[in-house]
């Protein structure tokens, strides 16, 4: 039996959810998020609590009992709290700026200034120039959004410059040693 899986998934108030027709839809008071999923599982609401339960034990329906349980888990809190992420930019002269709602400058070392469009759903803001907050109802796009500015400039071992996640440490690596005799 799926550890995660069989863990039931409390619905708080103000929270509606459905699965109907392969889709599951969970609709709270930041939003609304939609998962196509497939019929190897059951989502059944038993007062404010959500049991998922496969339909056979097969292979299949074994691997996707805990995922989408943790799905459900996920757009859940998402639709309530929200998810938020963090990454610093460290190095001389390398910033951040919003440019309008959509676009996010970035000066990070190039010739030129990086364009970053923010994507629909996602809402961006900075503290400084050197700290961008991304914050989203949906776990995976935050996630995604962050990656992709990271690795834009990734951190390096030497010096640490680079973007990073907030709570990500960096392993610094030792320079260059003098030529001994």
């Amino acid at each position: 039996m799926s550890r995660i899986g069989k863990l039931p998934v409390e619905i708080p108030s103000g929270v509606k959810f459905s699965s109907d027709g392969g889709i599951l839809t969970v609709e709270g008071p930041k939003g609304k998020l939609t998962q196509v999923y497939e019929p190897f599982v059951t989502f059944k609401q038993e007062g404010n609590e959500v049991i998922v339960s496969r339909i056979n034990e097969s292979k299949d329906a074994k691997s996707r009992h805990g995922l989408y349980r943790q799905l459900l888990k996920n757009m859940v809190e998402g639709v309530t709290n929200g998810y938020t992420t963090v990454l610093l930019i460290n190095g001389v002269g390398y910033k951040a700026e919003l440019k309008g709602t959509n676009i996010l400058l970035l000066s990070l070392g190039y010739s030129t200034q990086i364009e970053y469009m923010i994507p629909e759903g996602i809402k961006m803001s900075l503290e400084g120039a050197t700290k961008i907050i991304v914050t989203g109802i949906d776990k995976q796009r935050v996630g995604q959004v962050c990656a992709e500015i990271r690795s834009l400039r990734g951190p390096e071992p030497y010096k640490g410059k680079g973007i990073k996640y907030e709570n990500e440490v960096i392993r610094r690596k030792v320079g260059k040693s003098g030529v001994k005799k």
